[in-house]
């Protein structure tokens, strides 16, 4: 592995650990001070959590890799948004299975799903999202 990739894995970890830990702590904080559900208080975690991940990646872990600005709007963001809702949906879903049919504890269960789908979200942010745009 080169070194320039070798420090994006580490950035995107740093990135990711972060954006981990604020989703975790924000659904933590809807369930137990807003009495939220599980499964709904994860959206909240989500919305938080993708703005701290979007803004890390884009202007640190990829940033050597983005695409100049289209039209006013960065041609990442929407590319960044749909793999983050595939995320999201992996997450749910896993999540909702792991509450319903194993029966965890839901700070147990979110734990391992947001580190889980982090690797899907690297590979499809390192080879789509974050692309660096043909000249």
């Amino acid at each position: 592995m080169r070194l320039i990739e070798l420090l994006r894995v580490l950035r995107f970890g740093i990135v990711g650990l972060t954006a981990a830990a604020v989703h975790y702590w924000v659904v933590i904080a809807l369930v137990e001070l807003l009495h939220i559900a599980p499964l709904q208080a994860n959206a909240g975690g989500f919305i938080v959590a993708f703005w701290v991940s979007y803004f890390g990646h884009r202007h640190w872990t990829f940033s050597d890799a983005v695409a100049t600005h289209v039209q006013g709007a960065h041609p990442s963001f929407l590319r960044f948004l749909l793999v983050a809702v595939l995320g999201f949906c992996m997450n749910e879903l896993l999540f909702y299975l792991l509450l319903r049919y194993a029966g965890w504890p839901y700070y147990l269960a979110l734990a391992v799903v947001v580190f889980t789908v982090a690797v899907l979200t690297y590979v499809l942010s390192r080879l789509w999202a974050f692309r660096r745009a043909a000249h």
